[in-house]
């Protein structure tokens, strides 16, 4: 017989480096989960991309045991990566930031393919270049 889900819970952690003070532990602790069973099992998981932030869905059972999802990586963080730069323009249509290739594109969207909503990589392709012309990233090629 399946667990009865009593809770479940999307953070945002760093690869390889989640810890148990906020925002972790506060979510965590008020459902009973052992906090520092889950810190060691996720940075277990996600040591070899340090730093990366990750979204992860934690689903906590009414016997305190829980499981959770590993989702990849945001666009926008893949993208700031891609581009070097630090954070997106504050005024997007004015100002540029970095610089991305199509083919940057394509790789992103090809590692997102999973969590977004299209099967298709041309047109996941165009969904990371539209992030990325609102963080004030120019899209080059194509």
């Amino acid at each position: 017989m399946a667990k009865e889900v009593q809770a479940k819970i999307k953070l945002q952690c760093p690869g390889g480096q989640a810890t148990p003070a906020p925002p972790v532990g506060p979510a965590l602790g008020q459902h009973g989960v052992n906090i520092g069973e889950f810190v060691k099992r996720f940075n277990d998981a996600t040591r070899k991309d340090m730093g990366t932030l990750y979204p992860v869905i934690v689903s906590v059972y009414k016997d305190r045991t829980f499981d959770f999802i590993i989702k990849s990586p945001p666009a926008s963080a893949l993208l700031k990566k891609a581009a070097g730069c630090v954070k997106g323009a504050a005024a997007p249509n004015k100002e540029t930031v970095g610089k991305v290739t199509w083919q940057q594109c394509k790789d992103i969207a090809k590692a997102k393919l999973s969590d977004l909503n299209t099967n298709d990589l041309e047109m996941g392709a165009r969904m990371v270049a539209g992030t990325a012309r609102s963080m004030g990233i120019k899209v080059e090629g194509r």
